[in-house]
């Protein structure tokens, strides 16, 4: 489910440099034993991509100071982390492959690294999961990135707005009507589930504003003539 996350300026003015230096600590966390630049350079391009509205590096920023947040929950915070760099590394939205195409460069590109095989295997794990965005439960992991990369949804008006606009712009090569259909599909899917947010921290702070936004967007499009 492409729940259209990622960051509402298309600016994107995420700091690379920060980025850059937060790969490295990620991936040396993680036990990498090869030179991690080059492959800080190839995400950081791949998150730029022109097509990118929402799903750019400032949403990776994003996400990534949520696992800060939530780390304390999860069980492998490194494997959380490295998933939120590769979640969204592939992305077109005219393509609905997307996230099997991000966990596979990570099978690709963390042997590479030195990254052990298990790791990389729960790092491709969970960027398969952020399809639907349902850990089971007792998957600390999978709650940890899932709630980081929908917190968006509970930011206040203004941010959700902007958010939404984001989306929208992403999708631009869609047609008014049949995108009011598509988004309102995937506004009520997330409103279906039992809980949005799985961490206590995320059930807590982020449940309630995000439905009300949901609920809000969907009613918007649901309402339109």
């Amino acid at each position: 489910m492409d729940t259209g996350a990622p960051h509402t300026d298309t600016s994107d003015p995420a700091d690379t440099t920060a980025l850059r230096a937060r790969w490295r600590a990620t991936v040396t966390a993680a036990g990498a034993s090869g030179d991690p630049a080059p492959y800080a350079d190839r995400l950081l391009t791949a998150w730029a991509e022109p097509q990118r509205r929402y799903h750019t590096t400032a949403h990776l920023a994003d996400v990534l100071a949520r696992t800060d947040v939530l780390a304390p929950y999860a069980d492998d915070p490194a494997a959380v982390e490295l998933a939120a760099w590769f979640h969204d590394a592939v992305y077109r939205p005219d393509r609905s492959e997307n996230e099997e195409r991000s966990a596979a460069l990570a099978e690709r590109a963390l042997p590479e690294l030195g990254i052990d095989p298990a790791r990389t295997a729960e790092v491709a794990r969970l960027v398969r999961l952020t399809v639907t965005h349902d850990p089971a439960p007792g998957d600390a992991n999978g709650e940890v990135l899932c709630d980081a990369d929908l917190a968006v949804l509970a930011g206040d008006t203004a941010a959700y707005a902007a958010y939404a606009a984001a989306v929208r712009a992403e999708y631009g090569f869609v047609p008014d009507d049949a995108f009011r259909a598509g988004r309102a599909a995937v506004l009520r899917q997330l409103l279906d589930l039992p809980r949005l947010f799985r961490t206590p921290y995320g059930a807590a702070h982020w449940e309630a504003p995000a439905r009300a936004n949901l609920s809000a967007e969907l009613a918007g499009l649901t309402e339109h003539p």
